[in-house]
């Protein structure tokens, strides 16, 4: 069980697509600069996520949402970001941003915490009301971001071996799986929905 969440929410933090647009923020960073960087968005993802999770029943009671109708939303969401990957999302730096504080905004939200990792981590959270499947789930989720935050440590080297294709199929191989893991989730709540 927790492999298999680690593996879900690995691929929906959208490794590879982060790791695209990391390495096309940090243009001219030094391999040095780029690790420090990385740590900061593993910490930043991290602290976002498990935040979300644990506010996730709060929100919900806040807004009067109702789980089936918000995942959903969630997998409508998941099925566009997949969309996007799989058709090769934009990458390019983003303009007016200051590259000196880039970790926390962009990169880790909205880029590696967007939209639709918001919307699943919310689910998640008032899916699992026990506390050792929560505890599970927060485990796996710190897991997944340190995942993605080593890709980013060792990005230099991974750009050196796959080059940009490489790393652009590798992305597109993400959004594939994104969108079962959409299909999935929309199907779930349409059908508890009726």
């Amino acid at each position: 069980m927790f492999f298999s969440t680690f593996i879900g929410l690995f691929f929906l933090l959208t490794p590879f697509f982060v790791l695209s647009s990391f390495l096309a923020l940090t243009q001219g960073y030094t391999s040095a600069q780029r690790r420090r960087l990385a740590l900061e968005v593993a910490l930043g993802t991290m602290a976002v996520g498990i935040t979300l999770f644990l506010l996730g029943n709060h929100i919900f009671a806040l807004f009067g949402i109702n789980l089936h109708s918000f995942r959903m939303g969630t997998g409508i969401l998941l099925m566009l970001s997949a969309i996007n990957l799989v058709q090769g999302g934009s990458t390019a730096p983003l303009k007016g941003i200051d590259r000196e504080a880039i970790s926390i905004v962009p990169l880790a939200i909205p880029i590696t915490v967007g939209p639709a990792t918001v919307g699943y981590l919310l689910v998640l959270s008032s899916e699992q009301t026990a506390p050792a499947e929560a505890a599970l789930t927060l485990g796996a989720f710190a897991l997944a971001a340190c995942a993605v935050g080593t890709l980013l440590f060792i990005s230099s080297w991974i750009e050196r071996v796959l080059g940009r294709s490489g790393i652009t199929i590798l992305s597109k191989i993400t959004g594939l799986i994104l969108s079962a893991l959409a299909a999935q989730m929309f199907m779930q709540g349409f059908t508890q929905f009726l």
